[in-house]
């Protein structure tokens, strides 16, 4: 089996090969020049006067009708008998598939990995906005409520409506606000790798702890520093990659509790 395809090799090189297929190539060619030019004369033999348009869609229409059946009882042929040139263009044909599938593999996952982070924010922002809606049907209620004194309600509405506007107003721009932090971030502050949880387990069997990212860290801040503004420091734990504490820390965004080194807050800007 060896020698027979060292012989192969030997009679039929890369060179031949590609030869061959130029003047397979140019063969072809010569025969679709040659039933172009036959098309032509055929659609300008028979052209009426009266109607032209007609006559010529007539004919390109009678044309490809018979260039249809010459096509259905056409075998299909061989580009070529050389099992080198058919093994060549085999090896080529499964590298571009391979390369289009990695590609594509690629990009749906770059694309999933975005559109989990899209649902996460949509999911966050859904749920403030119900919140918004109660409070909002509180608030009417109670105006509704008030139906005894006319001119307290009809101001009482005006209110209302101007609170309204001025909440979504502020949970637009808060929206605005956390995409764009979220894209600075990302760009900017990558989550930490997956080598780096092993720093923060010891050498037994311990789980490896999943570090969080500088967008949620922020985000725990910001939500306790309004929720308990009397009490906004959260509890650093394993989960908060170090790097990212010292860089809070350094450039003033957040401040250490003054007894628990453990302990962090937002510094206070609105203040």
């Amino acid at each position: 089996m060896a020698e027979c395809a060292s012989e192969i090799s030997n009679t039929a090189g890369p060179v031949e090969a590609k030869v061959e297929v130029l003047d397979e190539c140019e063969s072809i060619w010569t025969q679709i020049e040659e039933c172009q030019s036959k098309l032509m004369l055929l659609g300008t033999e028979t052209l009426l006067p009266s109607d032209n348009k007609l006559s010529l869609l007539m004919l390109q229409w009678k044309a490809l009708k018979v260039d249809f059946h010459q096509w259905q009882a056409r075998n299909p042929e061989v580009i070529s008998t050389n099992p080198d040139v058919l093994l060549d263009l085999g090896k080529e044909e499964l590298q571009k598939v391979k390369n289009d599938l990695e590609m594509v593999l690629s990009t749906v996952r770059s694309k999933n990995k975005r559109l989990e982070e899209d649902l996460k924010r949509e999911q966050q922002w859904n749920e403030e906005q119900k919140q918004m809606l109660e409070i909002l049907n509180k608030m009417e209620e109670e105006a509704n409520t008030e139906v005894e004194h006319p001119s307290k309600k009809s101001l009482k509405t005006g209110e209302l409506n101007e609170l309204k506007n001025k909440l979504l107003k502020l949970q637009t721009y808060k929206k605005e606000l956390l995409c764009a932090l979220g894209e600075f971030l990302d760009e900017h502050f990558p989550p930490p790798e997956e080598g780096e949880n092993i720093k923060k387990k010891n050498s037994s069997a311990e789980p490896a702890v999943e570090l969080i990212a500088l967008q949620e860290i922020l985000e725990m801040l910001i939500n306790t520093l309004m929720a308990t503004p009397h009490e906004p420091y959260i509890t650093i734990n394993q989960s908060f990659w170090p790097p990212y504490i010292e860089l809070l820390l350094r450039y003033g965004v957040a401040l250490r509790h003054p007894e628990d080194p453990n302990r962090i807050r937002l510094q206070a800007y609105h203040k």
